[in-house]
C-alpha cells in the first residue's frame, strides 16, 4: 500500500482573474470527440520528486513534469534540474532557504503567469487555457490536444495511503472518514475510461473519476511553444483567435 504521509502537499487556495482564458471559446464545431483514453506518459522512466518530498513545491514541481511530458513527446526527454525547480520555488512563491517559514507553497494562477513572463530553465509557456473541472469532456480535450493539464486538488487524508486515489465513503455515523489533507498541485498527463493519471512525487498516480469530481477544483490547459510546433495547431482548436485575446491581454 503506498504511504504519502510524509510528503509535502504546497497548492494554497485559488486565485481567480476574470482575464484568464476559456478553453471552451477556442473549441471548434470541427474539434472531433476526445479519443476513449490519451496517454503522454510513455517512455518517462524517472521522473524525479522536482523538491516536493522535502518542500512545499507542488506548483512548482508541477511545472518541471509538463516540460518532461512535452518534451519526451516531441523529441527528446529534459528533465528540469533541482536547481532550477528551487530557483522558481524562490522567485516566484517566495521561499527563502534560510527561513522555513517561507516554505508555504503557491497560487498557481500566479506561478503559470510567471512562467510565461520567466520560462523555466529555457522551457517557454505561450499561454494556459481553463477547461471547466466538472466538464470531463473538455478536461479530455485539454490532454489529448496539449500533454496535459496542470490541476489543483483538495486532498482528502485518505488520499495518503491510496494506491489509486479513490472516494472513501462516509462510514455511516455521520463523521466524513475523508478529512482535509490540503492543497496540491499536480501535472494530469493521461486519462482513460477508469479516470485519470497525474504525476507527483516522482511518480505517476491514477485517480478515479469520482476522486476527481470531488476533488478536483482547478485546471489548466497549458500551451507551449515547442509542442504546438512539433504536433501542429490542433485542428479544430482556434489557436488564432487564442493568441489575439492573449495579445488584447497583454
Amino acid at each position: 500500500m503506498a504511504d504519502h504521509s510524509m510528503m509535502k502537499l504546497g497548492r494554497k487556495a485559488i486565485k481567480t482573474d476574470t482575464r484568464t482564458l476559456q478553453l471552451a471559446k477556442y473549441l471548434t464545431p470541427e474539434l472531433p470527440p476526445p479519443p476513449p483514453a490519451a496517454d503522454w506518459s510513455k517512455g518517462i522512466t524517472s521522473w524525479g520528486m522536482m523538491e516536493n518530498d522535502t518542500l512545499g513545491d507542488c506548483t512548482i514541481a508541477g511545472c518541471g513534469h509538463a516540460v518532461q511530458v512535452w518534451t519526451a513527446n516531441t523529441g527528446s526527454e529534459a528533465t528540469v534540474p533541482d536547481s532550477a525547480i528551487l530557483a522558481a520555488y524562490e522567485q516566484w512563491d517566495g521561499y527563502d532557504p534560510s527561513d522555513p517559514d517561507t516554505d508555504a507553497g503557491g497560487v498557481e494562477l500566479d506561478v503559470l503567469n510567471d512562467w510565461r513572463k520567466n520560462g523555466l530553465d529555457g522551457h517557454q509557456l505561450l499561454a494556459f487555457a481553463d477547461p471547466k473541472v466538472s466538464n470531463l469532456t473538455e478536461v479530455q480535450q485539454a490532454i489529448n490536444l496539449f500533454g496535459g493539464v496542470y490541476i489543483g486538488l483538495s486532498l482528502p487524508v485518505t488520499a495518503q495511503k491510496q494506491d489509486v486515489w479513490d472516494v472513501v465513503p462516509d462510514d455511516g455515523s455521520g463523521n466524513s472518514q475523508a478529512g482535509s489533507w490540503g492543497g496540491h498541485c499536480v501535472n494530469v498527463c493521461a486519462y482513460d475510461a477508469d479516470g485519470f493519471t497525474c504525476v507527483t512525487w516522482g511518480q505517476l498516480k491514477k485517480m478515479t473519476t469520482a476522486f476527481w469530481q470531488a476533488y478536483c477544483d482547478e485546471a489548466h490547459a497549458l500551451l507551449s511553444p515547442d509542442w504546438i510546433a512539433a504536433q501542429g495547431a490542433p485542428s479544430g482548436f482556434d489557436l488564432q483567435q487564442l493568441q489575439a485575446d492573449l495579445s488584447a491581454i497583454k
